[in-house]
């Protein structure tokens, strides 16, 4: 018996852990078990009573220099990937904010990145993968066999089976580098008349001062590019820096935010800045730093990460930065991104419009604000990231997911319900 604790180190729950097994299939599953990964999921979808650990899953099955198709198994770190595949000029097609989570992961929250307006969800780039049912029974996925399986999986939150063998696409690339340009801009209009501009490029994001008061609401440090065509592919990862104890809880609070916040947008001291970046810094800003987690504190964080149809963006968006401010519950980590139109996988969280994501502490107080800014998501009919959730209501979130129905018919045709449960699954009853 352990003491599970998720990336934001909110909820705590007793569960046991087992290795996945391959010679005795439908033995890996137990009432309310999950399929856990790399842990990196900041909410409640990874926490169950019992867990079933395919990290050990871990192998490269196949992989075509020619075209840049591997086959692995799940519990591949996309950061194995990158390691193994750059230097031979291949790259994920979607990267997340970390390159710390397994395959299996980036297909159960059908991740996205800086690039979705573009190349899409992560499972765009899989062909296909094997699925392992309670039954013990092994459902070969993709867009034309088993089709209803690979929209529930993809984006499923680990609800629908264990998936073990993956095909994916990767990306040719001819350097280490991004070429990246970083734009200044003054308020949230401005903020996003130059998306709306650079809605070419392959990257991009913006960090979002969400304390900002008045005609300054939304200004913003966009920061876009593409990769270069150096030739440079030598890649070494760098020592990590580490945070090696939990955070006294008091050293976040409104003042350190909005002085972090000062800063880092004077940070930039031209409107228009363009240099050469690696792409971890790109990419993975928060990987340098092992444990980052814990600059929280002992209680904990959530991120609250939401999206907003396009049309409805800029006045939804200005209404919850406002509501931030005025509760003094700032965040120094908000990312705010454009996407691309929605897939069919019926839980996967993009669709096409603008996100925002903030990183608050567990803390008095806060649950209530989330719960003011749930209403503004709902009232401009948005939704919620459940890879990133803890504590969204059931009709809350069934209001953002308008196939969460179909959701349901396929754990029940499958007899799911029991076996696959998390924290998450049964307070949102999916």
């Amino acid at each position: 018996m352990g003491r599970m604790i998720s990336w934001g180190n909110y909820p705590q729950h007793d569960h046991t852990k087992k290795s996945f097994e391959v010679n005795k299939l439908s033995s890996n599953f137990a009432i309310n078990s999950i399929p856990f990964g790399n842990g990196r999921s900041y909410g409640d979808s990874c926490v169950s009573d019992h867990l079933i650990d395919i990290k050990q899953y871990n192998h490269f099955l196949s992989f075509d220099e020619e075209t840049g198709v591997l086959v692995t198994q799940s519990g591949v770190l996309l950061d194995e990937i990158i390691n193994t595949f750059l230097p031979k000029g291949w790259f994920l097609k979607v990267n997340p904010g970390t390159k710390f989570i397994t395959v299996g992961g980036a297909i159960a929250s059908d991740i996205h990145g800086k690039n979705h307006h573009i190349e899409g969800c992560f499972s765009e780039s899989v062909n296909w993968f094997s699925l392992l049912l309670p039954s013990g029974e092994i459902k070969k996925c993709s867009r034309e066999e088993n089709t209803e399986l690979f929209r529930a999986t993809c984006g499923g939150m680990g609800l629908t089976g264990i998936i073990m063998d993956v095909e994916m696409q990767l990306k040719k690339i001819n350097s280490k580098s991004i070429y990246q340009t970083t734009r200044k801009t003054k308020n949230l209009k401005e903020t996003f008349e130059v998306f709306e501009h650079i809605q070419e490029e392959p990257y991009s994001v913006a960090w979002i001062d969400c304390l900002a008061k008045g005609k300054s609401v939304g200004k913003s440090l966009i920061m876009y590019g593409d990769f270069m065509d150096d030739g440079d592919l030598i890649y070494e990862p760098k020592e990590k820096m580490n945070v090696p104890i939990f955070f006294p809880s008091f050293i976040l609070n409104t003042l350190s935010v909005k002085l972090f916040n000062y800063l880092y947008y004077r940070k930039v001291s031209k409107k228009i800045t363009k240099q050469k970046v690696g792409f971890d810094k790109f990419f993975f800003p928060l990987d340098s730093i092992a444990n980052w987690n814990r600059i929280y504190g002992k209680k904990g964080f959530t991120q609250y990460q939401f999206i907003l149809p396009k049309e409805n963006s800029f006045h939804g968006l200005k209404e919850i930065l406002q509501e931030i401010e005025a509760s003094g519950k700032g965040s120094f980590l908000a990312v705010l991104k454009l996407y691309g139109k929605s897939n069919e996988n019926y839980l996967s969280f993009p669709l096409e419009g603008y996100s925002l994501a903030l990183d608050f502490k567990i803390e008095k107080g806060i649950f209530e604000l989330l719960e003011k800014l749930d209403t503004i998501v709902v009232k401009y009919k948005g939704r919620i990231y459940l890879s990133k959730d803890v504590r969204v209501s059931k009709a809350t979130f069934e209001k953002g997911y308008p196939n969460i129905e179909k959701f349901r018919e396929i754990r029940k045709k499958y007899n799911l319900k029991e076996l696959l449960t998390s924290l998450q699954s049964k307070r949102v009853e999916i």
